[in-house]
């Protein structure tokens, strides 16, 4: 098997994990394998927008029926929780398409959402349809700058390119998963 084939038989189980807890990374660098035809352009879009919308309602779920958990308490004392709720209150159904795109909301938005008094419906059909127009953007991203990151490497590399692309989107995804746990470990604890 080679590697591209590997990368198309679990590319996309990648892309679905990733944007699910990393974001956009994984589904930008699907975009660029779908410009290099690996993996096709509606799988990408399909798994980034389930791994991102999926993970949005369960910590929705969480918010609405689990208040009392470690994690939902965590998430409420952060600085960014009273933030998310006041937008809420003003903006609710723009909150809910736009929370994913901005950084330091991608929990506690959906878990703030869950506190508030926004339907389950309302959140459920607008949290599909932001999910969707985020994994577009994304995937979009990818797809056009990839080409770019492409050239780059196949002048330098031209026998490894792809080899050499996914391994950097790996690194990439690592790198950034441990700024973020790292990030998070330095953080006060809140006293009260």
């Amino acid at each position: 098997m080679t590697t591209e084939d590997l990368i198309a038989t679990y590319g996309p189980l990648a892309i679905l994990i990733g944007a699910a807890f990393e974001g956009q990374t994984a589904v930008v660098i699907g975009g660029a394998l779908s410009r290099e035809n690996i993996i096709p352009l509606w799988v990408v879009f399909t798994t980034g927008a389930l791994g991102s919308g999926v993970l949005d309602h369960l910590l929705f779920v969480l918010g609405r029926s689990f208040r009392q958990t470690g994690f939902v308490q965590k998430t409420i004392a952060r600085p960014t929780f009273a933030r998310a709720l006041g937008m809420i209150e003003r903006y609710p159904n723009s909150f809910i398409l736009g929370f994913r795109f901005f950084y330091g909301l991608r929990a506690a938005g959906p878990v703030a959402l869950g506190i508030s008094s926004v339907s389950s419906w309302r959140f459920g059909v607008l949290n599909a349809l932001g999910s969707c127009i985020w994994s577009a953007i994304f995937v979009a991203l990818g797809y056009l700058f990839g080409a770019l990151a492409m050239t780059f490497l196949e002048r330098f590399a031209p026998d490894k390119s792809p080899i050499i692309f996914v391994v950097a989107g790996v690194l990439a995804i690592g790198v950034l998963a441990v700024w973020r746990w790292r990030a998070r470990r330095r953080r006060p604890l809140d006293p009260t």
